[in-house]
């Protein structure tokens, strides 16, 4: 499995800075080896925001030859905790209580950015809106709602 790779932008909270590099490692150490296997590429981290890039790869196609939603969700889930943990200044423990996605076209032999925006990130919930790109063309957009446990 290739290493999780970074990319340029970070952001400071309360005088502690979430690197690309520090995400990725967050990635390492926080999810399940099938996760770790799309291959997600942290290219920026934001106050409230995070940019991840789903690299094309024939295994995560479906019949037809298009990218599984499967693959499109699990990728928008995981971008969720990185925008939770730029916002908050490090991974904090957090589930998902809720994830609704819209396909809008298929995806077929091309990277898919997935640019997270936390709408509200309380004490206990945070809210995300999520669009995933290809192309520059909207492929799918979700929502999320993550309980905040630590």
């Amino acid at each position: 499995m290739e290493d999780l790779l970074v990319h340029a932008h970070s952001v400071h909270h309360d005088g502690v800075t979430v690197k690309p590099e520090d995400a990725a490692g967050i990635l390492r150490d926080n999810f399940a080896p099938w996760v770790l296997e799309l291959g997600l590429v942290v290219e920026e981290v934001g106050e409230g925001a995070a940019v991840l890039r789903l690299p094309w790869s024939d295994r995560l196609a479906r019949e037809g030859g298009a990218m599984s939603g499967q693959a499109l969700m699990a990728a928008a889930d995981t971008a969720v905790v990185i925008a939770v943990a730029g916002a908050k200044g490090g991974f904090v423990p957090m589930t998902t209580v809720q994830l609704n996605t819209a396909f809008m076209r298929p995806v077929v032999g091309t990277d898919v950015l997935v640019t997270v925006k936390l709408g509200k990130l309380g004490r206990t919930l945070a809210f995300a809106d999520i669009v995933m790109a290809a192309n520059g063309a909207t492929v799918a957009q979700a929502s999320a709602v993550y309980a905040i446990i630590g």
